[in-house]
């Protein structure tokens, strides 16, 4: 039997304040105020975990409702003042409802309770204006907590966010103190960002980083895959590849070529989009998560940003493209920190002056370092899964891959492709959503097995070549 009721966690001392919005709260606002109410639900982040063997329910809402305290950017409105400009309200006081569903059953009726509730949280869009950007559900037995759900607008935070948010929290529930982790782990908030970026030193760094991504644009060819008119797009599929292989062969493969591992993953996929899009080059916006700048280490808030990515004569040599991968992609880095709107700006009025830049329509994203730590079990790994059912589909893989395609998005304009790494405890995967009329689903297959081909035929040369 299931019940369900609302709790309440009481916010009476938060801090409070008023400024212009950050560089990400803009972005991803711009980017969820284009889609209609049934599509903003995609840009939600979330977890959803067990919380084995449970937690007294008084722990958790203790442990949330310090964990409002430690983060501004969860009890944050994102509003537009009297001249059109997006500002940031952070609230001292409120309530943050938790949605609780009690559970007679065991953990097998827990889990699907936990992934009903996770699914109709997630499916709801936030009102930035009104409503602080956070969900949370509870599934409750005996009285304990027994599973988790969080779902953020991802106006308030980005997905190394939500791993740092559920790290917070758990050591929260551990009995850790809001003092404590934030003397030990400190947290520029939202407002402090936006100060920054409004300082001379910041408005410095957005010039310089724009700049950069206007010089690869200048450089990349405007189109990488032909253009097919469709008068009716038709929806986007979504194909995750699984393979075992691949988790094990990324690492061996970067440490043969001294470089990183996503290194290694972004060479693949540029070398694939060479490939299947004829282009010498291979040109892509890489989503780079930013903690690695000055104050944003513990930052829970959307500090990601879009870094441009070039690799000339990208069908070459796979290792060699590896390690110009590599080289490359520390300047994509460095560059990824910008006001995305003056960009966007920028990039119109040069297109209407000059004719078009180069393609921007691939964009690839490792999530892999992102899943957030289990509530109870604070060295495991746990997230949100999708909960669809898929098909197996079939391709040259090796053993043990799958190929699914779990569910297809509604069109997107501007976008060939985007491609995700996530990382299970058996499986590296790459999930891929695409226009079907540029990238067909056999492109597809064809595109992500390629990319596991290159990774593992180097790794087996590596090995064969180590004495």
């Amino acid at each position: 039997m299931t019940t369900s009721q609302q709790l309440e966690i009481i916010l009476s001392s938060g801090r409070s304040g008023t400024g212009p919005a950050t560089w990400g709260q803009q972005a991803i606002w711009d980017a969820v105020s284009r889609l209609t109410p049934a599509d903003a639900p995609r840009y939600n982040i979330t977890a959803s975990a067990p919380l084995d063997p449970g937690l007294p329910v008084p722990v958790v809402l203790g442990a949330l409702e310090g964990l409002l305290r430690l983060h501004d950017s969860l009890h944050t409105r994102l509003v537009r003042d009297d001249r059109g400009r997006l500002r940031q309200i952070v609230d001292p006081t409120g309530r943050l409802t938790v949605h609780t569903r009690h559970c007679d059953g065991d953990g097998a009726d827990v889990a699907k309770v936990g992934a009903a509730l996770h699914d109709e949280l997630a499916a709801l869009p936030f009102d930035c204006a009104e409503q602080w950007p956070i969900r949370v559900g509870l599934v409750e037995t005996g009285g304990l907590a027994r599973h988790m759900a969080l779902v953020l607008s991802h106006t308030a935070l980005d997905g190394a966010g939500m791993g740092l948010l559920v790290t917070d929290l758990s050591e929260l529930a551990q009995g850790g103190s809001v003092e404590s982790i934030s003397t030990l782990r400190g947290s520029q908030q939202p407002l402090e960002e936006a100060e920054f970026q409004n300082s001379a030193r910041g408005l410095r760094r957005d010039v310089n980083a724009r700049a950069h991504v206007v010089r690869k644009l200048r450089l990349g060819p405007p189109r990488l895959f032909p253009t097919v008119p469709d008068d009716e797009p038709e929806p986007f599929p979504n194909a995750v590849l699984s393979s075992p292989a691949l988790l094990r062969a990324v690492e061996p493969v970067a440490a043969g070529h001294r470089a990183s591992s996503s290194s290694v993953l972004l060479a693949a996929v540029a070398v694939m989009t060479s490939r299947l899009s004829g282009s010498p080059d291979a040109l892509l916006q890489v989503v780079v998560n930013n903690r690695f700048l000055p104050g944003l280490a513990s930052a829970v808030s959307v500090v990601a940003g879009d870094g441009l990515f070039h690799l000339p004569a990208a069908d070459g040599e796979f290792g060699d493209a590896v390690r110009r991968t590599h080289a490359a992609s520390i300047a994509t880095y460095r560059h990824a920190y910008y006001d995305k709107r003056l960009l966007d700006e920028e990039i119109a009025r040069l297109t209407a002056e000059h004719g078009p830049l180069a393609d921007r329509s691939c964009i690839f994203n490792d999530t892999r370092d992102l899943l957030p730590p289990a509530l109870a079990e604070p060295e495991a790994a746990g997230g949100s899964d999708s909960g669809a059912d898929a098909a197996t589909g079939t391709g040259a893989g090796a053993t043990g891959t799958t190929l699914t395609w779990p569910v297809e998005f509604a069109p997107r304009p501007g976008l060939t492709y985007a491609l995700d790494a996530l990382q299970t405890p058996d499986a590296l995967q790459l999930a891929m959503t695409a226009d079907s009329s540029v990238l067909p689903r056999s492109a597809m297959e064809r595109f992500l097995y390629g990319v596991e081909a290159l990774i593992l035929d180097e790794a087996r040369a590596l090995a064969a070549s180590t004495p």
